[in-house]
């Protein structure tokens, strides 16, 4: 899904956002950055804290969720819901549009493109008259994994002792 990320050009974005909005350009917003595009998939704020806790980035749990709302804003960072009450997030800079398959059982998130539905989204922006941004598609379902974390195992027969 991903292309070469050019974090110079991030940086840049992140830091225009910040001037742009007579914000402070400190460190730890630029540490938190950096963890971020350095991830793969998507993470919850707390998770990300304890991580740059382990790397003994010294950052506060609000700096965390302060954070990632600007990355929010200025769009480097987008902001999903998959049915849990825990909120998600992903990078987004140099990411295409692709939407998601969620395990209800394991909690698994598998990321999908399918050029069908850029034509649908096309499609109702003309019948509606209406400018479409974005969009957020999730299917939620159980997977086929055998070792999905959560689903029942079969049991093993058991051998009777005769």
């Amino acid at each position: 899904m991903a292309t070469s990320i050019d974090y110079p050009a991030v940086e840049d974005i992140l830091r225009d956002y910040l001037d742009q909005n007579s914000l402070r350009k400190t460190p730890e917003r630029f540490n938190i950055l950096r963890a971020i595009y350095g991830k793969k998939g998507h993470f919850d704020a707390e998770a990300l804290y304890l991580e740059l806790k382990k790397q003994d980035l010294k950052v506060s749990r609000a700096t965390v969720y302060n954070t990632l709302d600007i990355l929010v804003d200025c769009s480097l960072v987008s902001k999903q819901y998959f049915g849990d009450s825990i909120t998600k997030y992903e990078k987004s800079y140099g990411y295409r549009q692709h939407d998601h398959l969620v395990c209800t059982t394991c909690g698994r998130i598998l990321e999908f493109c399918d050029p069908r539905i850029e034509r649908i989204k096309t499609m109702v922006e003309e019948v509606y008259n209406f400018r479409i941004d974005s969009h957020a598609l999730n299917f939620y379902g159980e997977c086929n994994d055998p070792v999905c974390a959560g689903k029942e195992q079969p049991s093993k027969p058991e051998l009777s002792a005769e």
